[in-house]
């Protein structure tokens, strides 16, 4: 049975609390599997306050203490590895205004599913330069939609390499291969230009600043066989239940790569202890959405068959959730010699689930003191302002 939620949050925050009266970070061993304090990824670069994968919200990012940013990789017409959320552009860019673009607007199926719109493997890195970025959430600000290009991966390593000598600490690249699958299919194979790249910069090694994930399998299987940088395995899920357990559906259900070979295992088996030690055998890390480490769940308190609406704002949202016990997963993953980095930690309020009372700081603890090895932030700020103080 899981703990009361304030009575967890408390036990938590009260260690947290003797950490930080005991100097903070300085000279304390933290609970990650090496004892250094948990790394603060900027997920998608400070994509709380700039549109994604710009190289001012990177820039930011670092600015803001992030120790990785995180490129998303996928491949344009002509091979060239660029940084968006998904091979598909219609929300990210501002495309669709574009009519001399407009007959490229076309159908693919990316992971099983059948998508519209506009696809950077359609698209020169000539022609994808004259697009602009724009902010996908319509909760963000909207301030700096159309005023940033789509950054190419060499130009995110050399801002890590310069903006790392401004700053005077090492600035690390996080870089995800997008739909690796649905690459392949289009002959357009990431694993082999990435690991170019990276080889053009000296980046071979597991001290090179760079960690590569995937949300797939067979491609860090192959990563591993050419390099010995840090690969990182991500988990992810559909949705969360009202109780709190895992919901697994089609495409999100199991890695593609694993549903186009016919193998039932699922990200959720690949959390358990022996998902963990198979991992280990190819990759240093796992990169879990959040809720497989701390599951949070929706409350019927007078038992009318709905979800209570915590904040009696009349919609239901993180905010009416409450935190659950942990989950023996970054136990079991640091057993098996793996790091954790789950995803993602957003600072909006109806983000923040209802034991934190708006605080995103409250959250960063809670995982902080489970022992996570890093956090994916969209707001880097937020993200070491929680670790360090």
């Amino acid at each position: 049975m899981p703990q009361p939620a304030a009575s967890t949050l408390m036990l938590v925050l009260g260690s947290t609390l003797l950490l930080t009266a005991c100097g903070g970070g300085a000279g304390v061993k933290y609970p990650t599997l090496d004892g250094a304090k948990p790394l603060v990824i900027g997920h998608r670069g400070a994509a709380g306050y700039l549109p994604d994968h710009t190289l001012e919200g990177y820039r930011k990012a670092i600015e803001l203490g992030a120790d990785f940013i995180e490129p998303d990789l996928v491949a344009t017409k002509d091979g060239v590895l660029v940084a968006r959320h998904e091979p598909n552009i219609t929300a990210t860019t501002d495309v669709k205004d574009r009519p001399e673009f407009a007959s490229r607007k076309t159908r693919r199926t990316v992971d099983g599913v059948e998508e519209e719109g506009w696809f950077v493997t359609d698209f020169t890195l000539a022609e994808l330069r004259t697009l602009r970025a724009i902010q996908p959430f319509p909760d963000r600000d909207p301030a700096y939609n159309g005023k940033f290009q789509i950054p190419t991966f060499e130009e995110v390593l050399d801002l890590a390499i310069s903006e790392g000598a401004r700053v005077r600490r090492s600035i690390g690249v996080y870089a995800e291969t997008k739909h690796p699958t649905y690459h392949a299919s289009l002959g357009l194979k990431l694993e082999d230009r990435l690991l170019d790249t990276l080889a053009r910069y000296g980046y071979t090694g597991k001290t090179s600043p760079v960690i590569l994930q995937s949300f797939e399998v067979s491609n860090l299987q192959y990563l591993r066989s050419k390099t010995q940088v840090r690969l990182v395995q991500l988990v992810d899920a559909s949705d969360i239940n009202a109780d709190g357990s895992i919901q697994l559906a089609a495409p999100f259900d199991r890695p593609y790569d694993l549903a186009v070979a016919g193998d039932p295992r699922t990200f959720a088996s690949l959390l358990t202890p022996d998902g963990l030690r198979e991992i280990s055998t190819y990759a240093d890390g796992i990169g879990p959405w959040k809720p497989y480490l701390i599951p949070s769940r929706l409350l019927d308190n007078d038992q009318n068959g709905q979800p209570d609406d915590l904040n009696g704002d009349g919609q239901l949202d993180e905010r009416d959730r409450v935190m659950m016990a942990p989950t023996d997963v970054v136990k079991n993953a640091h057993a098996a010699g793996l790091f954790v980095h789950p995803y993602t930690f957003r600072s909006e309020a109806k983000r923040l689930a209802s034991d934190f009372q708006g605080n995103p700081a409250a959250e960063y603890q809670l995982f902080y003191e489970l022992g996570v090895d890093g956090v994916f932030s969209e707001f880097a700020d937020h993200a070491t302002a929680a670790r360090d103080n």
